[in-house]
Parts: structure tokens; sequence; C-alpha cells
């Protein structure tokens, strides 16, 4: 069962000491989803509208979680983050040359 664990499972124990290691997995996989919602896809909206959207993210964070100890779902939000960071860097400097 360890063989098939994605690493940020293996990273928590989440086999040896699956309570707290599923909290982490489970705060790990909001942080990234966040993450990835503020780069890709957030918009200026009132307070709440932003309260709803982050409530249903993390309630679907829940379902990741799960699926995240043998999927990577961790794994995969960080290149997400990634391919997202490097497309807003690139913006921000497009922007910035286009503007001098």
């Amino acid at each position: 069962m360890l063989e098939r664990m994605s690493f940020f499972a293996k990273l928590y124990n989440v086999d040896k000491n699956p309570e707290v290691g599923m909290w982490l997995l489970y705060g790990t996989v909001i942080i990234f989803s966040i993450i990835v919602y503020n780069l890709g896809f957030a918009r200026k909206l009132s307070l709440l509208k932003n309260v709803v959207i982050y409530t249903v993210l993390i309630l679907g964070c829940t379902v990741l979680t799960f699926f995240a100890i043998f999927l990577p779902v961790g794994e995969g939000l960080v290149v997400a983050i990634i391919i997202l960071g490097i497309y807003k860097l690139r913006l921000r400097q497009a922007k910035h040359q286009k503007a001098s």
C-alpha cells in the first residue's frame, strides 16, 4: 500500500498516523487550491461572494483529500501553481514593457 500512495500522503505518514496525516493533507490541498484559485481565476468580488466561493472550495477539497491519498492531487496542484505563477509573471512583464 505504501508504494501506491502519493508523495504528500507519504510525507505526512497517512498510513502510520491517519488522523494527523489526513488533517495535514487536507490543509495542504486547501492551501494549494486557494493559491491556484487566486493565481488563475480570482476576480474582485464582494465579501459575501468571496465567502461563498471559499466555502465551496473548502468543501470540495474534502473530496480531493481522499483522492490525494493515492492520486497525485497535491502534485498536480503544485504544477498548476508553477504554471500559473510563470504566466502571471510573464503577463506582468509584458504589461510593464508595453507601458514603457
